[in-house]
């Protein structure tokens, strides 16, 4: 990676096709937390007449009836919702897409299904002729999965990795331990299965996927260092360890690093690295 290369190679622009089988159809719902909005993607053979949809995004009937429109312009039906985890701006309006569709909602989190099927790691999905491949990617949040197309050499990854930046570890329900090994999962795939193709939840399609979670494994144990640093020096909360750590991040997200930081806090803890009331 030269100086100045954006990690994983992001493209452009976000929305539109991005591989033979994903399509991309933008939620109106930007905000520093998701980037330009909620990626919804429609994935399917090209031949085939039926769809799978991976995220529908919040509850928003005039996006809703875009990801419908965007299928049925492409000659798909969609027969399947599958979530990549429960946070609202991507799983919102899944009960009312599966209304729209007449189909069902496989997730991990049984709450948030309809139907009689759910999701784990290991399993595969064909609809179609299509094949999705379900890989475990805790971290983010406790039921975080992402879908391997191997057709495509591409990726679906929900929150885990982002087109841009990177993503929260939301503590207490997200564990930085899980999330680390969810990118070492996610780095063997770009080994073992030639993933070269990133099609995240938020951001542009990061067409570099190594390098995209390799900058993601440094990027945190950085941050780490910062923390356990932080931390020597006396700093014992975690707002005032975001204050140090994160002060070239934008203040709006802080929040957001402050669930990173008790993660990281917790992590810490956990390996008796230090010692934290």
């Amino acid at each position: 990676m030269s100086a100045g290369t954006a990690p994983g190679q992001p493209r452009a622009t976000v929305g539109g096709w991005a591989t033979p089988r994903a399509l991309c159809v933008l939620a109106p719902n930007p905000s520093a937390m998701t980037l330009e909005g909620t990626n919804t993607w429609i994935v399917a053979e090209p031949d085939s007449p039926l769809a799978v949809v991976i995220d529908p995004g919040p509850l928003d009937e005039d996006h809703l009836a875009n990801v419908l429109a965007a299928a049925e312009q492409a000659g798909k039906r969609v027969a399947l919702t599958l979530l990549t985890h429960g946070h609202p701006d991507h799983a919102e309006g899944a009960a009312r897409f599966a209304e729209l569709t007449r189909s069902p909602v496989r997730a991990l989190d049984p709450a948030l299904r309809l139907g009689d099927e759910g999701l784990a790691a290991g399993d595969t999905v064909t609809t179609g002729g299509l094949e999705l491949r379900v890989v475990g990617t805790p971290g983010h949040t406790s039921d975080s999965l992402s879908f391997l197309l191997p057709a495509d050499a591409a990726v679906l990854t929900g929150d885990t990795l982002l087109g841009r930046g990177t993503t929260v570890v939301a503590h207490p329900d997200g564990r930085l331990g899980d999330y680390l090994d969810s990118l070492r999962r996610l780095q063997a795939l770009t080994v073992d299965s030639g993933v070269d193709t990133v099609l995240p939840g938020h951001g542009p399609v990061l067409g570099d996927a190594r390098g995209a979670v390799e900058f993601y494994l440094a990027h945190r144990a950085h941050r780490l260092a910062q923390v356990e640093t932080a931390v020597e020096s006396g700093l014992r909360t975690p707002a005032e360890v975001v204050a140090r750590v994160y002060a070239d991040v934008d203040p709006a997200v802080w929040p957001a690093a402050e669930l990173s930081v008790r993660a990281q806090l917790d992590y810490l803890r956990e390996h008796g690295l230090i010692e934290l009331p």
